[in-house]
């Protein structure tokens, strides 16, 4: 048997051992411990960086969208400028209300000219841009008639700038004539009629280069005699 004193010795080598492995224990956890937080603070944070980079991307990439729609847009030229477009519609207003706008007392010679001044004076042209005849014209002589011509251009049809043929800009609205008729000074009937008509840019300048019924209107309707 083990003497009491041999006893002592080993429980207190066996204390001195656990002490020194809590302490080596202690040691080494402490360095760990160091060495790892300054590792764990140079790191980037991954989800803070992706969040700030993706929304930072999803804006830009939206304001490069929308300035890019936008100057795509406005890089694109118009078929026909505005001011084109209004100075074609006045020549077809001016023709067409100048058709029906004449007296009894008018020639070709006087009435013609100014009118087919406003179109590309083809041949088609100059057979249209005429004075009434025949047994209308000695009607109209007889009761001293006379008819006043308005033209409103109502909308376009078309519109196009056809550089391969060598037609250039040309454009098509729908214009409306309304001609009111008088004899001997006295106001008779009131006509009213739809017409497609279409003008070229020539030189600089617009030109009816033709014209073609779009609706019957009101033909011939009658208003109270008389005025």
């Amino acid at each position: 048997m083990d003497s009491p004193a041999e006893n002592k010795r080993s429980a207190v080598l066996a204390l001195a051992l656990l002490g020194a492995l809590l302490v080596g224990s202690l040691v080494v956890l402490t360095v760990f411990d160091g060495e790892d937080d300054p590792g764990d603070d140079a790191k980037p944070k991954a989800p803070a960086t992706t969040r700030s980079a993706g929304t930072g991307t999803g804006a830009g990439s939206a304001a490069g969208a929308s300035a890019a729609q936008s100057g795509s847009a406005d890089s694109v030229p118009p078929i026909v400028k505005p001011d084109d477009l209004a100075a074609a519609h006045r020549v077809m207003a001016e023709y067409m209300s100048g058709l029906s706008t004449y007296k009894h007392t008018d020639t070709a010679a006087s009435w013609t000219p100014p009118l087919l001044d406003r179109t590309v004076r083809n041949e088609e042209m100059k057979q249209l841009t005429v004075l009434p005849t025949g047994k209308a014209w000695a009607e109209c002589q007889q009761a001293k008639c006379s008819s006043v011509g308005k033209a409103i251009v109502r909308r376009d049809a078309q519109i196009a700038d056809e550089l391969a043929r060598g037609s250039g800009q040309m454009i098509s609205s729908v214009v409306e004539v309304t001609a009111t008729r008088s004899k001997d000074g006295h106001k008779t009937e009131t006509e009213t009629n739809t017409w497609l008509v279409s003008a070229r840019k020539s030189g600089g300048e617009w030109q009816v280069a033709g014209f073609d019924i779009y609706g019957l209107g009101n033909v011939g309707a009658p208003e109270p005699k008389g005025g």
